[in-house]
């Protein structure tokens, strides 16, 4: 997932983005990572008894996961017909950048959280950013000269598998490690980049859904806390993300063509918030990172439940396509 989210940071698409593209992201997502964290550091400081710096990097981590969308249904949306596909590329772009969000927290949480040295966590990112350039710069260059669909696949997986195994060895962060290899293949690999992520591509899906059942079997069901917190979580981050689209509709008018009721259609969250929690756990283990795991996992249920209808909401404030008038031939048939 690491090694996707760098390829898709393509140098000379961002260039040519205008800039309240990359604003209307940040108030959407930046809208939701605020609706989420200010309130909820309150109850954790007071259920935990933890000292508040401790309690609002947890609240951050879970701001972090709320600000995160997933733009599957705009693009099933638009490839059945049901929605505009300007309108379906917007939603699916606006919800590509705001990884960053999700992403920079993650980064600043392992910083100040890892170690318990600020100074040393830094330079734990840093040597896993290191990790992921080294690995990107050796597999473009050991694709390069590839053609066969079959090879480009196997030593695309055996290289991600050596990201991974690398960060895990070293107690390093494999997503950040991840998306420094995608972000340097896509620098360095001109074509063989497209060729790299269309591999990738095709088992997304069947890791991610290994992912789900992984993180599902990690849920503490039993904390009476986490599921006091979860209602919050998800009313809150409806409520951000509902209000956040509204902000970017705004600043991208007659610049990114998006639905009448954008906000609605961030609902969902997507897996890269799983990916997030689920590397804050291993790097950062305790009670609190658990709660954390706990409200994120079950709350991405919910609100893909919650975006299924919320969706519904998207596509019926879509103007209505006039039906086309029928020629003489098909009347008189």
């Amino acid at each position: 997932g690491g090694v996707l989210l760098g390829l898709n940071l393509e140098p000379r698409l961002l260039r040519l983005l205008p800039r309240p593209v990359y604003a209307a992201a940040l108030a959407h997502a930046g809208t939701a990572f605020l609706f989420v964290a200010l309130p909820l550091a309150v109850p954790l400081v007071l259920s935990m008894g933890l000292r508040p710096l401790v309690a609002v990097g947890a609240a951050a981590l879970l701001g972090a996961a709320a600000s995160l969308s997933s733009g599957h249904f705009a693009v099933l949306g638009y490839r059945n017909g049901r929605l505009e596909r300007s309108r379906g590329l917007g939603v699916a772009l606006l919800t590509m950048m705001d990884d960053a969000v999700g992403l920079g927290v993650l980064a600043l949480g392992l910083v100040l959280g890892a170690t318990g040295n600020a100074a040393e966590g830094l330079g734990l990112l840093g040597l896993a950013l290191l990790l992921g350039v080294a690995c990107g710069a050796l597999l473009a260059f050991l694709t390069h000269a590839l053609k066969d669909p079959a090879e480009q696949t196997t030593v695309t997986l055996g290289m991600v598998a050596l990201v991974g195994g690398a960060a895990a060895y070293l107690r390093l962060s494999s997503l950040l490690a991840g998306v420094a290899c995608g972000a340097t293949l896509a620098l360095m690999g001109g074509r063989t980049a497209e060729r790299v992520a269309r591999a990738l591509s095709r088992v997304e899906r069947p890791t991610y859904l290994v992912l789900v059942f992984m993180v599902g079997c990690h849920v503490h069901a039993r904390d009476l806390s986490a599921w006091a917190l979860l209602p919050a979580f998800v009313g809150l981050r409806f409520l951000g993300k509902v209000l956040g689209g509204r902000f970017a509709q705004r600043l991208t008018q007659g610049v990114l063509d998006l639905p009448p009721q954008f906000g609605y259609a961030l609902i969902a969250q997507g897996g890269l918030a799983l990916c997030i929690v689920a590397e804050y756990v291993l790097l950062v283990p305790g009670s609190l990172s658990q709660r954390v795991l706990d409200v994120v996992a079950v709350g991405a249920v919910v609100n893909e439940m919650l975006a299924h209808g919320a969706f519904r909401h998207v596509l019926a404030s879509e103007p209505r396509k006039p039906a086309a008038p029928a020629d003489d031939a098909e009347v008189a048939a």
